[in-house]
């Protein structure tokens, strides 16, 4: 266990040194994350005529957590990897005395850490901007949201990590990853509350993995789903099933993957 602890503090140091020399990469990233605003401007302005699911100040709080989720939830890890199985560097990580995978999950967390203080920033912009879009959450809130929202991370991440494996056979597996991106936007509850959708379109969503990283941590964050929720429990168990069924799928490319791979690129 120490050994592990030492291990993640080591690659968490190192990566959050190497994000802070990128610092301004980074926060362009954030401004280039603001897509749930622009979506809060439209759908408050249509929430004034009535008849939609929420008030203006509920797509204010929605799109303001979806926000938060995205930021915490956020995956890129495929773009390294494929960068490195193609030229060959995935070799030297190989080598270490840790797992490949946790190279990248540490990377992501330095990562997070490194965009923290200008996402706090945009965040209090927003308060000022929008005072009566101001909530208390409650303390479920704050820790079922924090919970779910690193669940959602690691859904994102092993969905991803099934596609990086793809780099073993094809040198743009990222290109396909991009596929996944239109039903992320749409069917996560990106674009909009699920709460507007039809409901055949809202069913079918819920059996899809997607809701589950944008949407479902976001109604938490803002008080829709409780403790008490059957949704939440549901969405709990849903969110496992996919983790577990992804994780074992990615767990058998990795090891076809590693007896396809040439030590010279994919």
């Amino acid at each position: 266990m120490n050994s592990f602890v030492r291990k993640t503090r080591a690659f968490t140091g190192s990566f959050y040194a190497l994000m802070l020399a990128y610092r301004a990469e980074i926060y362009l990233w954030v401004l280039a994350m603001v897509l749930p605003f622009i979506m809060m401007a439209v759908w408050s302005t249509a929430a004034q005529g009535g008849g939609l699911s929420k008030d203006p100040v509920g797509y204010a709080r929605y799109f303001l957590a979806v926000f938060i989720v995205r930021n915490f939830s956020v995956v890129w890890m495929i773009y390294d990897f494929e960068w490195h199985v193609v030229e060959g560097r995935l070799s030297i990580h190989l080598l270490r005395p840790a797992s490949p995978l946790w190279h990248y999950v540490t990377a992501h967390i330095a990562e997070q850490m490194a965009r923290a203080p200008f996402f706090a920033v945009i965040v209090i912009l927003f308060f000022c901007i929008f005072p009566q879009a101001i909530w208390v959450p409650t303390p479920f809130a704050i820790v079922g949201g924090v919970v779910c929202i690193y669940f959602a991370f690691a859904l994102r991440f092993v969905l991803q990590w099934c596609f990086a494996m793809l780099s073993f056979w094809y040198e743009r597996a990222a290109s396909i990853e991009q596929l996944q991106m239109l039903p992320y936007y749409f069917l996560g509850g990106f674009v909009a509350p699920l709460s507007d959708f039809p409901e055949p379109v809202r069913k079918f969503a819920e059996l899809t993995p997607f809701p589950y990283v944008v949407n479902f941590p976001a109604r938490i964050l803002i008080g829709e789903i409780t403790l008490q929720s059957p949704e939440f429990h549901r969405g709990l168990l849903i969110m496992a099933a996919w983790f577990a069924g992804l994780f074992v799928l990615a767990s058998i490319l990795w090891r076809r993957g590693l007896k396809h791979y040439s030590g010279q690129g994919a």
